[in-house]
């Protein structure tokens, strides 16, 4: 019962807590990921990937098409290009 009455009387409190905003905002990300926002709806090819790079200063590059298999591995350094089944880019994320 004391506990209980401990637990109640601390619930006002815990609603008091902030939450850290987002540290990295997506311009700022290590990927650059904001710098090619341009991309999305363009079809995709190997030509564009070194153009690419360069103007994001990302470190690596990871085209993935639906049904591709992709490691969990999450560098924040390589942008990922996510595409639809016409090749078109739909997605940019770091990882």
């Amino acid at each position: 019962m004391i506990r209980a009455t401990i637990l109640l009387a601390a619930l006002p409190l815990a609603a008091c807590v902030t939450t850290p905003k987002a540290a990295v905002t997506t311009e700022m990300s290590e990927c650059g990921s904001g710098k090619a926002t341009d991309l999305v709806g363009k079809r995709w090819t190997e030509a564009m990937s070194a153009p690419t790079l360069k103007r994001t200063g990302a470190r690596g590059l990871r085209v993935i098409a639906p049904g591709d298999v992709v490691t969990m591995d999450y560098r924040p350094d390589r942008l990922n290009i996510e595409t639809n089944a016409e090749g078109r880019v739909v997605r940019l994320k770091c990882g």
